[in-house]
């Protein structure tokens, strides 16, 4: 990287009072979680750019407020080399490799814990990923292997939360009549996650008003005049790189709603991965709390249907990005 492509260096240098522990302590863990290194005691070095200047300018004012002093400045290095080693300060290979270390051991514990421990477990060491992540300001090889680690131990937990969860097939999705499938019976599997719970929420609200649904112990108890969904040889199942959710949507000609496109793009990271949708981790919470505290099946889907109509609501009249 040529000094023009820097992306330029800010430092702190704070001093605190010696009697302020809680202040210090308090000061050190921001520091730590806006992913500063520290070239000695009391002088800390941060990439500038992403908002990290005011946050380290709130710090420094915190600081100041506590009694101590602070100094906030612009570095600027003097040769690529140097600025160089102001990025190797900043690797993250050895805190990605302890994270990996710690999925590997949580993964020997998987098939011990029922399935609320396994989405707190989940979401806990997929915090600790994402916290990492924010902080990893040059990412290197070891991000993109910790990217396919976190992959790999995610479907292990969705094997165990969703043991039947359905496979990719190849096919063509028709176009179908909406009006040949009123007042039918639906099934999937119990205990719905994602794709199943937005599917049941995309058929009672789009497809069919009068939908019941059935919710399966194994997909082998589908009865025969129900349509299945989300499960192999279910009637919808996922087809090509489409989970069921956008099957639902080409079949019954819902492509062109942009609000539902919105929402498939936050079902299909939570069900297979794809791209950063900021509502869905929020959803992903709700939906965890919200099995954790309705053992009813129909229970649960009614209320996540409300807070997919809101999704919904919300979606339709946010600017698309």
């Amino acid at each position: 990287m040529s000094r023009s492509d820097s992306p330029g260096w800010l430092l702190l240098v704070v001093s605190l009072p010696t009697p302020s522990a809680t202040a210090r302590m308090r000061i050190w863990r921001t520091l730590k979680a806006l992913g500063c290194m520290a070239l000695r005691d009391g002088a800390y070095l941060l990439p500038s750019g992403g908002g990290r200047r005011q946050a380290l300018k709130e710090l420094a004012d915190e600081c100041t407020h506590e009694g101590g002093s602070a100094w906030l400045m612009s570095v600027h290095p003097r040769s690529a080399d140097e600025d160089g080693a102001y990025q190797q300060l900043f690797d993250r290979a050895k805190d990605y490799a302890e994270l990996r270390k710690t999925w590997k051991g949580a993964n020997r514990s998987l098939g011990s814990l029922a399935g609320p421990e396994l989405v707190r477990l989940q979401r806990k060491l997929q915090r600790e990923f994402d916290a990492l992540r924010a902080i990893d300001f040059f990412p290197s090889e070891a991000s993109v292997d910790a990217q396919a680690a976190w992959a790999d131990f995610s479907k292990r937990v969705e094997g165990r939360l969703s043991p039947d969860e359905p496979h990719q097939t190849k096919g063509r999705i028709l176009l179908l009549d909406a009006g040949q499938y009123q007042g039918r019976t639906w099934a999937t599997r119990r205990r719905p996650w994602v794709d199943r719970v937005a599917s049941a929420w995309l058929i009672r609200r789009f497809i069919d008003r009068e939908a019941r649904f059935r919710w399966l112990a194994r997909p082998a108890d589908c009865p025969k005049n129900a349509l299945g969904f989300d499960f192999d040889g279910a009637t919808f199942a996922h087809v090509g790189d489409r989970v069921t959710f956008e099957v639902l949507m080409a079949s019954f000609g819902l492509q062109d709603d942009s609000a539902l496109v919105r929402l498939a793009a936050m079902v299909r990271l939570l069900d297979v991965g794809g791209e950063p949708v900021p509502e869905a981790q929020g959803f992903e919470a709700v939906l965890a709390g919200a099995r954790e505290r309705l053992p009813d099946d129909d229970a649960l889907l009614a209320e996540m249907s409300a807070v997919l109509d809101s999704l919904y609501a919300h979606f339709d009249r946010a600017p698309v990005d």
